[in-house]
């Protein structure tokens, strides 16, 4: 095994702890945590080549016995690179392809190793930062907004990007992070005072910063309520586009139970069977979801 190899093998294992657990080391996830991230590895793997239920990519334990003690923590400890062996460059890829990437390449060329949370600020001195509506946020969303339609030969019917966004608490910030079209993530912060909601998120591709602004109504009140469960957010969110000229649009945030939660973005058409009643009737509406002025 290489130097290269290893940086390269602790990026990637770094990047899975990051990636399942919201861990930004390998060495911080323990043996039960690396079980759990095989079987999820084995669930996506199913998903995606329809796989029987008891087929299995990856062995309970190949994270943790083949990748972390068998080369990272032997390299860790001291054990000369060259008596360690290089990983199986064939499951490098096919765990790449998992994560979404075309290959370890691909994830190597690509994959942002850090999000760079600490460069977004959100200082709004407005008052007291409502921390019970933002944990009753925390959780998985689907973001959708209309596309234009596609031109050329072929289909003309509009469609929707479906993206995956996950709300989550570290230390006494509330953190985003949200899949985007080709491999990018996007990843910000969010705030909420009163009933209202901001998020400010960046991308791992480019910069074009974008702001969320949101409301709850009675979100305050409601939340003493022993059932009452916010699962739908309408935000306007700004930005500015690749020719400068500055964008807003209406975007609708669906929440979805974290079993049927998957990390990718994916665009549908109108027409898909996918894609819930209520969002297609928000979207088919211009005037409700297309914001022209600025």
């Amino acid at each position: 095994m290489t130097t290269d190899e290893l940086a390269h093998l602790e990026r990637l294992m770094n990047y899975i702890a990051h990636h399942f657990i919201k861990k930004s080391n390998w060495e911080d996830v323990s043996k039960a945590e690396w079980l759990y991230i095989s079987a999820e590895f084995n669930k996506l793997m199913q998903k995606g080549k329809q796989l029987p239920e008891e087929a299995a990519f990856l062995g309970d334990n190949y994270f943790y016995e083949h990748l972390i003690i068998k080369r990272l923590k032997a390299a860790k400890t001291g054990k000369a690179l060259s008596g360690i062996s290089s990983p199986n460059f064939g499951k490098m890829n096919t765990i790449a392809g998992i994560l979404g990437y075309d290959s370890y390449m691909d994830f190597l060329r690509n994959a942002a190793t850090v999000f760079s949370f600490h460069e977004l600020k959100i200082n709004i001195p407005l008052g007291v930062v409502n921390t019970a509506l933002l944990d009753h946020l925390t959780g998985c969303w689907y973001c959708y907004n209309s596309n234009l339609p596609l031109t050329g030969p072929g289909a003309k019917e509009e469609r929707v990007r479906r993206s995956a966004m996950e709300i989550y608490q570290s230390g006494g910030e509330y953190l985003v992070e949200r899949s985007g079209k080709d491999n990018h993530m996007y990843y910000g912060k969010i705030t909420a005072y009163g009933d209202y909601i901001f998020i400010i998120m960046n991308s791992t591709t480019f910069i074009r910063q974008r702001h969320f602004i949101g409301r709850v109504k009675d979100a305050t009140r409601k939340l003493k309520q022993k059932d009452f469960s916010v699962d739908q957010m309408n935000f306007v969110s700004t930005c500015v586009s690749f020719s400068e000229d500055p964008v807003a649009l209406n975007e609708i945030f669906d929440r979805v139970p974290a079993a049927d939660f998957e990390k990718l973005s994916v665009d549908l058409p109108l027409s898909s069977p996918e894609l819930p009643a209520h969002i297609l009737e928000q979207l088919k509406n211009k005037g409700l979801h297309q914001i022209s002025d600025y």
